[in-house]
């Protein structure tokens, strides 16, 4: 009881702090790939796909706001 009340945080916040952790992560995974062994083959479909310039962008700033949210968040 008394190591709770020296906690900054509680359970809940490192909760938030993890699954928007996972999120972000999730975001720079779907950014990754889209290149090519070949130097000379250009593939545009590949590098500008709804999945790489809008999906995987929008979850790292989401995933980055529900860090912040876990760490401000108060009981």
């Amino acid at each position: 009881m008394e190591e709770n009340k020296r906690m900054v945080l509680k359970r809940k916040n490192y909760l938030f702090i993890i699954i928007g952790c996972i999120v972000v992560l999730l975001g720079f995974i779907l950014m990754s790939g889209g290149g090519s062994d070949n130097p000379n083959d250009w593939d545009g479909e590949a590098l500008f796909s709804f999945r790489r310039i809008t999906l995987a962008p929008f979850l790292v700033i989401a995933g980055y706001m529900v860090v912040l949210f876990g760490i401000l968040k108060k009981e």
